[in-house]
């Protein structure tokens, strides 16, 4: 995804503590990592689900974006949960 700046929101800073995942790790999800949802109609953005692999740890970053300023807005940062989601951790599972 492309950010020419990158902001986090306070919910997102304290799950990143909580879940001890780094600024670093979350940049590089936005770069390398794929968009497995689209939320188009959110607001005040649109945002995105995204999925990457880190260390091979996978993590999902959930990015709202302002295109017009070419902003993310990053929303929260976790580890898919292997009870939720498919072992590819790109489809979630039934309830």
């Amino acid at each position: 995804m492309e950010c020419g700046r990158i902001f986090f929101t306070g919910h997102a800073v304290r799950r990143m503590f909580e879940r001890s995942i780094s600024r670093a790790e979350v940049v590089a999800v936005l770069r390398g990592g794929e968009i497995i949802a689209e939320y188009l109609d959110d607001e005040p953005f649109p945002s995105y689900l995204m999925l990457g692999l880190v260390r091979r740890r996978p993590l999902h970053v959930v990015v709202a974006v302002d295109s017009r300023g070419d902003n993310c807005y990053i929303v929260t940062v976790y580890d898919p949960d292997k009870n939720s989601w498919e072992s590819d951790f790109r489809t979630r599972r039934p309830r």
